[in-house]
């Protein structure tokens, strides 16, 4: 049985259409470089506040660098935001957060332990690398008459045509 055969269960109408609308924006943006610039976020501005006890042990990671922590931290996920919502500065926001993502190397404790660094690199190199895909055309693909040249024979799809004219 096709893929294309199957109906949909009655039940699942609206939640069918609201996956396909999400799947349609999901795909007209750089979604998984924007969700793990957002992931990255989270352990920079996270982990240097917080106290790790280990039996009476109190150990506290907060450094002075912390409000430096906080701020890379929520830059991220701004950055991560604007990849979502402004496709069009895929590439700013990517470069950016390759760099913010090394700087919490020095500032968040070993940028958060090298989650937040590793989750900003992935992240940034989605956004960077993301590029739009191309309408699928609404005619027959095997249309004989659409790509002959000027003499009526079928133009060269490479480089330069050998025919004479």
């Amino acid at each position: 049985m096709s893929a294309d055969t199957r109906s949909l269960p009655s039940g699942s109408g609206s939640f069918g259409r609201a996956r396909r609308a999400f799947r349609g924006w999901r795909g007209r943006r750089p979604f998984w470089g924007g969700l793990w610039t957002i992931l990255a976020g989270v352990p920079i501005m996270y982990i240097p506040y917080q106290t790790m006890t280990l039996g009476d042990l109190h150990i506290r990671l907060a450094t002075t660098a912390g409000a430096g922590s906080l701020i890379i931290g929520v830059l991220l996920i701004v950055l991560g935001l604007t990849m979502w919502f402004q496709p069009q500065s895929r590439v700013f926001a990517g470069v950016a957060t390759i760099l913010l993502g090394l700087v919490s190397l020095v500032v968040s404790n070993f940028g958060a332990f090298i989650i937040g660094l590793l989750l900003a690199l992935v992240g940034g190199g989605l956004g960077v690398s993301w590029a739009p895909g191309r309408p699928v055309a609404d005619g027959p693909a095997d249309d004989p008459g659409a790509d002959d040249g000027p003499s009526g024979a079928p133009a060269a799809s490479g480089g330069p045509s050998l025919l004479k004219e």
